[in-house]
């Protein structure tokens, strides 16, 4: 093989991932001192180094969401959006950053915007890996409470809301449509006694499940019920219409 036909070679080389034809023709070109594949090695062996100091290694649970819908008995029919961050068991963020970067080497702007890519999907799995990390620990908990709303024939909102004193408040909802454009999901804490209290906004899935996690203390002795309603998109500090999702606390039923 002469140079040309090694072009596209030489990352794989760098990475170990060459064929072994083409590591022995880079290698006897290396030891005739070719100054060719010299400089394209160099550049290879740079690229490779650029594009994993841009992501952090991420090789979270396969499918922990699932496991979590499915363990309250929420079903996702299609979780196809979920494929990007966990379609492929034990895969990194520094590979994924890699293949791509490799795959537009020498369009120097393609490069460019696919590595701020491979940044915001590195930053995406580590959000969403904390988010599911601090699902799993409030269901968990030995001091977390449990309700269930949507119960019915219709087809309402349906699933479970779990609430721990030191960590905060899950929710996990199937047959939730996403929000109207201009409209956003908010969560509130109905104490005892007082105002609604605002817990946060969400959206759910294209599939209609919803899982949403907020965080902090809550006064679980001092709450009756978790609600869901349907806002305008910046939120509300009361509920503006009657609530989608009332789970009332085992304690206070």
């Amino acid at each position: 093989m002469n140079c040309d036909e090694l072009q596209g070679h030489y990352e794989l080389y760098v990475l170990g991932l060459a064929e072994e034809e083409e590591s022995r023709e880079i290698r006897q070109h290396l030891d005739r001192g070719c100054e060719v594949c010299m400089r394209e090695l160099g550049s290879a062996r740079e690229l490779a180094a650029m594009v994993g100091g841009t992501a952090v290694m991420a090789a979270p649970p396969p499918a922990l969401r699932r496991r979590i819908l499915a363990s309250v008995g929420v079903e996702a029919r299609r979780l196809g959006w979920w494929a990007p961050v966990w379609g492929v068991a034990g895969i990194t963020a520094l590979s994924v950053a890699v293949f791509v970067a490799l795959f537009f080497r020498g369009r120097e702007v393609d490069l460019a915007q696919q590595l701020v890519d491979s940044r915001e999907q590195v930053r995406n799995q580590t959000i969403e890996l904390t988010r599911l990390t601090e699902a799993f620990a409030i269901m968990n908990g030995p001091d977390t409470t449990e309700a269930s709303f949507g119960k019915g024939p219709q087809q309402p909102p349906k699933g479970r809301v779990f609430v721990n004193p030191a960590q905060g408040v899950l929710l996990i909802a199937s047959n939730l449509p996403p929000a109207p454009n201009g409209k956003t999901y908010e969560m509130w804490l109905l104490p005892k006694r007082g105002m609604p209290m605002p817990a946060g906004l969400f959206q759910s899935q294209t599939d209609g499940t919803a899982l949403y996690v907020r965080r902090g203390t809550v006064n679980v002795n001092g709450t009756n019920a978790v609600a869901v309603t349907l806002e305008n998109a910046a939120g509300a500090p009361q509920p503006t219409v009657q609530p989608l999702i009332v789970a009332a606390l085992p304690s206070n039923s």
